[in-house]
């Protein structure tokens, strides 16, 4: 009986270990005008396991949706994606030009130097649903981060 115990314990402290376990750096979001609908938000992701991000919420916003920017026949295009793939131990960087959160229907304009707060629903490989929740600093409506990659 106890080995049966132990087992089971160990068994879910296992299964425990292989959630997505999902690390957020360096989120943002951009500032707006006063009429403006939609701004985006970007950060750095990285899970210890293979994962999926599926969804974003805001209370800032009616909906969030993950996009996809990319070059179209020589035009720039951005495409709502339904997940954005986040590799085992590799950075995922959410930014423009790429693939980024957009927070459309904005309830009010976001001013420099708030915070806005982001949940993640992060999918791990065996389909357990994992919500990370972040305060992205709102920044000027011109910035550019220094580094691309973080």
């Amino acid at each position: 009986m106890k080995k049966l115990m132990f087992a089971a314990v160990a068994s879910c402290a296992i299964a425990g270990a292989a959630a997505a376990q999902v690390s957020v750096s360096a989120p943002w979001v951009r500032a707006t005008v006063p009429v403006q609908k939609s701004s985006g938000a970007f950060m750095v992701l990285r899970s210890a396991h293979p994962a999926r991000l599926v969804e974003v919420r805001s209370p800032v916003a009616a909906s969030v949706e993950l996009h996809q920017s990319q070059m179209k026949g020589g035009m720039m295009s951005m495409e709502e994606v339904d997940g954005i793939d986040l590799p085992a131990g590799q950075d995922v960087n959410l930014a423009s030009g790429g693939y980024h959160v957009m927070l459309v229907g904005l309830k009010r304009q976001l001013k420099e130097g708030e915070t806005v707060p982001l949940t993640l629903v992060v999918e791990s490989a065996q389909h357990k649903r994992e919500n990370v929740t972040v305060q992205a600093s709102v920044k000027p409506i011109g910035y550019a981060p220094a580094s691309a990659g973080h």
